[in-house]
């Protein structure tokens, strides 16, 4: 009697150990006797004890951080960029059958990648089209990873870091494209203030009363200023008649 009740105590503690209950979030890949035989969950799964045997997969979204890497540009500037990486399982059976570990490799082909396509861009491209840079890493990514059931959803390059001397060259850059754009902006104005005067002077001279109209304006702004002394000219127009008449 007392070998029977612990039977039935082992069948129950087996029975009781071979339920399972899984999140919304979680998926269970099951085997039995060592072959893949379905996925189940969310919710209160069974598994015969002995025979089947399950692992459980988180299907959230994971971050995974890129540690920061030695890169040579197209245009032999090193640099250090680091990025983070977002996927998810969306296949368990392939994360657990195709892969002895998904983060892990996922982290692998994460560096090599970033490595690789900073490694096909200049300088100037890495910190101008960070979004293309961006997007290229998460397509090849996504291709690579997705015969282990991964989903990389997006990619983002965080830190490029570049050396003292680079910083400075970079900066003696800046500075030279800014003074050479105030020199274009300057010489502009100066083309502009020509052409206009060019212009006006020959608006001026097709119409004379217009000249003696803009003389007398002027003499009034000097008249506004406060000075005991003023200097005019006196177009000649004004005097030849009395010149010519002296003549005479």
């Amino acid at each position: 009697m007392p070998y029977v009740i612990a039977v039935i105590i082992l069948i129950l503690v087996l029975l009781f150990s071979s339920l399972h209950v899984l999140n919304e979030y979680e998926r269970s890949v099951i085997f039995q006797l060592g072959r893949f035989v379905g996925i189940r969950g969310p919710g209160l799964i069974f598994v015969w004890p002995i025979v089947q045997r399950m692992r459980k997969v988180d299907l959230r979204v994971i971050v995974l951080s890129v540690p920061k890497q030695d890169v040579i540009t197209r245009d032999n500037v090193s640099v250090k960029v680091n990025a983070v990486v977002y996927f998810r399982i969306v296949d368990p059976g392939k994360a657990i059958i195709q892969v002895a570990n998904a983060y892990d490799a996922t982290s692998q082909v994460a560096q090599t990648t970033l490595r690789s396509v900073v490694g096909q861009h200049e300088m100037d491209d890495l910190l101008s089209q960070r979004e293309k840079l961006n997007t290229d890493l998460q397509r090849i990514l996504d291709q690579s990873t997705e015969a282990w059931g991964i989903k990389v959803s997006t990619v983002e390059i965080k830190d490029v870091d570049l050396d003292e001397t680079m910083v400075r060259a970079m900066a003696k850059q800046a500075e030279a494209e800014r003074t050479r754009r105030a020199k274009i902006i300057n010489a502009e104005g100066e083309k502009q203030a020509a052409q206009t005067l060019v212009e006006a002077a020959q608006n001026l001279a097709r119409q004379p009363a217009a000249l003696q109209l803009r003389y007398l304006q002027t003499l009034a702004d000097i008249a506004h200023e406060r000075t005991q002394l003023l200097v005019f000219p006196l177009p000649l127009d004004l005097i030849k008649p009395l010149l010519d008449h002296r003549g005479e």
